[in-house]
C-alpha cells in the first residue's frame, strides 16, 4: 500500500478537508479551516516527498509533473474517499495539496442552503454561476444541485472538469463525465463538443479564459442549462469579471449575451461555526428579474445590490445580510463575519471589545 494512503486515511478519519505536503516541512492537515501539523510524521526531504508522490501518480501525470512542475488529477482510495491532487514545486522542492472529495454526494436538503438554491435544479436553460474562493464548497453545492436534478428529471448532463470530482450514478439523468487532459484536450473543445452531444445540462468546472466563457454564453443562449464556477466573492464582481475578460470592442456584445442568458449567481463563503466544530456555508444569491438584463447591458453593476434587496421575497440575499444574520443568531463568530463583510461598520457593534 502506498505510504501516502496512511495520511489520506487520517485526513478522512480526523475530519480534515486538505492535506498539505512540502519539502522541508512536516505534513499539515486543514481541519475546520485551521492548518495543523500531523502528529508522528517527520519533516520530509525533497527526495522523500517525491517518492511518496510518485507512488500514487500515473505514468502520464508524473511525466506532466516532471516536465512542467505542475499536475492535477484525482486519486481514489477504496472505502475512504476520492481526492483532488495538485502537485507543484516550491522554493524547497516538491509540494502537493490533496483535497478530499466525499464519495457520497451530500443531498441539498442536508446542506442547509437557502431554499432559492434548491430551485436551480428545476431550471431548463440559462447560465448559473456558483462563485467563491478556493475551498468555499462550490463543488459540493453544484454536486448537490445536480444530484437533485438526477433524482427528478430525465436529462443528459455533461460535466467538464479538471479533474473529475464528484461522480454521479445515472438515476433519472444520464451523466457524461469528461476530464480535461484524459477525455478532452481542454474546457473549450469539450464545451464545443457538448453542444453537439444532445446535452441538456453542462457543468463547466472552471470558466478560466475568454474562449470558455464565450462558449458557455453561447450554449446558454442556445437553450442549454449551463453551470459554471468563478473565483469571485459576490454577484457584482462576478459580472464585472466576465465582462473584463473580453476586449473593449467585444464588451457591448458580451453584455448583451450575458443579459440574455444569466439566470442566477450564487456566491459562497465557508466559515467556521461558532463552536469551532464545523463549517457553515454563507451565500449571496442573485436571481433573474425583469430588471436584471437592463442593468447588465448598461454596465450598472452597483444597481445589483438594489435588485437583491428588492428580491428578498423571491429568496435573494446579499452576502453582508447573510453574514449579519448568522452572527446575530450565534452560528458564526462576529469577528469572522466582520472580516468577510463589505460594510464593516455595520458589524462593529457585534464584535466584543477587548
Amino acid at each position: 500500500m502506498p505510504k501516502l494512503d496512511d495520511l489520506l486515511q487520517r485526513l478522512r478519519t480526523e475530519g480534515g478537508s486538505d492535506l498539505h505536503l512540502a519539502a522541508g516541512l512536516a505534513p499539515r492537515m486543514r481541519c475546520h479551516g485551521e492548518l495543523r501539523v500531523v502528529e508522528d510524521w517527520p519533516t520530509l526531504t525533497d527526495d522523500e516527498l517525491r517518492g511518496l508522490l510518485r507512488e500514487i501518480a500515473t505514468e502520464r501525470h508524473w511525466a506532466i509533473y516532471t516536465e512542467s512542475s505542475d499536475a492535477d488529477f484525482a486519486y481514489g482510495l477504496a472505502g475512504v474517499a476520492r481526492f483532488r491532487a495538485n502537485y507543484f514545486v516550491q522554493e524547497n522542492g516538491a509540494a502537493a495539496v490533496f483535497r478530499i472529495i466525499p464519495e457520497k454526494i451530500v443531498p441539498l436538503e442536508d446542506l442547509a442552503l437557502p431554499a432559492a438554491v434548491e430551485t436551480l435544479a428545476q431550471l431548463e436553460h440559462g447560465l448559473v454561476l456558483v462563485t467563491g474562493p478556493t475551498g468555499s464548497g462550490k463543488s459540493t453545492t453544484l454536486a448537490a444541485i445536480l444530484d437533485r436534478m438526477n433524482r427528478s428529471h430525465a436529462k443528459h448532463v455533461v460535466t467538464i472538469e479538471d479533474p473529475i470530482e464528484f461522480v454521479h450514478a445515472n438515476k433519472q439523468c444520464v451523466f457524461s463525465h469528461r476530464e480535461v487532459g484524459c477525455h478532452t484536450e481542454g474546457f473549450s473543445p469539450a464545451l464545443r463538443a457538448a453542444i453537439r452531444q444532445d446535452a441538456d445540462v453542462i457543468l463547466v468546472g472552471e470558466m478560466r479564459d475568454q474562449e470558455t466563457i464565450s462558449l458557455a454564453l453561447t450554449a446558454a443562449e442556445m437553450g442549454l442549462l449551463v453551470f459554471g464556477t468563478l473565483h469571485t466573492n459576490n454577484a457584482c464582481k462576478t459580472i464585472d469579471r466576465i465582462i473584463d475578460v473580453f476586449s473593449a470592442e467585444e464588451r457591448a456584445q458580451v453584455r448583451l449575451s450575458l443579459s440574455e442568458s444569466l439566470v442566477a449567481v450564487v456566491s459562497q463563503l465557508l466559515l467556521p461555526t461558532a463552536d469551532g466544530k464545523g463549517r457553515i456555508a454563507v451565500n449571496e444569491i442573485l436571481l433573474r428579474t425583469p430588471g436584471l438584463p437592463n442593468v447588465i447591458r448598461e454596465g450598472n453593476t452597483p444597481m445589483l445590490h438594489s435588485i437583491i434587496q428588492s428580491g428578498r421575497s423571491q429568496g435573494m440575499q446579499a452576502m453582508d445580510d447573510a453574514l449579519f444574520a448568522l452572527a446575530q443568531a450565534g452560528r458564526i463568530l462576529p469577528q469572522d463575519a466582520y472580516m468577510k463583510a463589505t460594510e464593516k461598520a455595520r458589524f462593529e457593534p457585534l464584535v466584543p471589545k477587548d
